[in-house]
């Protein structure tokens, strides 16, 4: 990554256009990829900051989202099935 500096324009509402090489370097173009706003002895420091990993990003997909509410409220409901070995799992599964 080039230590040169880099200048953007600061659009309306305050928005600035972070570079793409930059964005991607930093991982800023992965989905809830954030970025930590600093202000400190009169600059403007920008750190990127992940929420949420990018390799757990699949967990918080409303898809798997819902799965996971749907799993809970099977278990509340109590449809599970408690088995001691493969066998008895292997059974359940049959029946």
């Amino acid at each position: 990554m080039s230590a040169d500096p880099v200048f953007v324009a600061v659009q309306s509402r305050g928005l600035i256009a972070i570079p793409s090489a930059t964005r991607r370097h930093f991982g800023l173009d992965q989905p809830g990829a954030q970025v930590e706003v600093i202000e400190r002895d009169g600059e403007i420091i920008l750190r990127p900051h992940m929420a949420v990993p990018a390799d757990q990003a699949w967990f918080w997909s409303e898809r798997w989202q819902r799965l996971e509410r749907e799993a809970d409220e099977a278990v509340a409901n109590g449809h599970v099935a408690v088995v001691a070995d493969v066998d008895e799992l292997l059974a359940e599964l049959d029946s």
